[in-house]
């Protein structure tokens, strides 16, 4: 029998032979434990029960192999709730988080506490309706995705944390469109890495390419929702999009381009790396 720093020394050796980040086999190890991570520190000379061992190993060699952490254990925290994840749906990233974050402040800002109509576009597992719903229960929240599978793995998300959100299967806007639904804030979250860029395999290899890539110049999906965003949008409104670090002066260009009498605004996330997109419409902001 191991005691828990011999199995993490042992753990982090073989990761780190496998070029892996040593950080999954800890945070893996934590999930399995039900432990923080000062818990485990204070039960480092225990020995391991052999049911944990057993589970851990199991898990360490698909770690090994690549496989993200997120479908090694079926879920991803995201927001302080928990959301099922597989194959079908990107693993929603921490960064996501700062994109929920500043829309509940716009929220604030442009509503002050009205009952609003919000839309994710291209919402796979739900973790931005979702989490947005829990967080402010006055936001009327729609959600889409060309998905079946990734819709069905966001009700499963949204029964279990007890949110009301009505998903859509159908491309980008067109269910929207179709039953002639209008939106007082549009998010999105869209695929805009470019087509030629490459990718970590833990990334390529088992995450859905229809969530990660956007086109040549990875900007296919906002040119799509800028085309058609008058279309749903209520007269006072504001849109919200996670972007590339890279991506600024394209975006905005282009953002400037479908909206000239909008105010633009570009959100920096905690790295200090340009990474949300604001576009306020006849709203105080703008």
């Amino acid at each position: 029998m191991s005691t828990y720093r011999e199995l993490l020394k042992d753990a982090n050796r073989r990761m780190e032979e496998a070029n892996r980040g040593e950080q999954a086999a800890l945070l893996y190890l934590l999930e399995l434990t039900n432990m923080e991570a000062h818990n485990l520190y204070m039960e480092y000379e225990q020995e391991v029960p052999a049911d944990i061992a057993e589970q851990f190993e199991q898990g360490l060699c698909r770690l090994i192999k690549g496989e993200p952490l997120g479908h090694v254990l079926g879920f991803e925290w995201f927001y302080g709730y928990r959301f099922k994840v597989n194959e079908d749906v990107l693993i929603p990233r921490p960064e996501t988080e700062e994109l929920v974050a500043n829309v509940l402040a716009a929220y604030d800002e442009v509503f002050d506490g009205e009952q609003v109509t919000v839309a994710d576009i291209g919402t796979g597992s739900g973790a931005i309706a979702i989490s947005l719903k829990k967080e402010e229960d006055r936001l009327h929240m729609l959600a889409t995705d060309i998905s079946e599978k990734a819709v069905m793995v966001a009700k499963e998300n949204a029964a279990a944390n007890e949110a009301t959100v009505c998903f859509m299967v159908g491309d980008m806007l067109q269910p929207l469109i179709e039953r002639n639904i209008k939106l007082d804030i549009l998010i999105s979250n869209p695929p805009y890495i470019p087509n030629e860029e490459k990718m970590e395999t833990c990334v390529v290899d088992y995450e859905p390419h229809v969530a990660l890539f956007g086109g040549e110049d990875g900007l296919k999906f906002y040119r799509i929702i800028f085309e058609n965003a008058r279309k749903v949008l209520n007269e006072k409104a504001f849109m919200a999009f996670e972007m590339g670090y890279d991506q600024k002066e394209r975006l905005t260009a282009l953002a400037k381009e479908y909206f000239p009498e909008a105010k633009i605004e570009v959100l920096q996330d905690m790295s200090g790396k340009n990474r949300m997109l604001f576009i306020y419409l006849h709203t105080d902001a703008s």
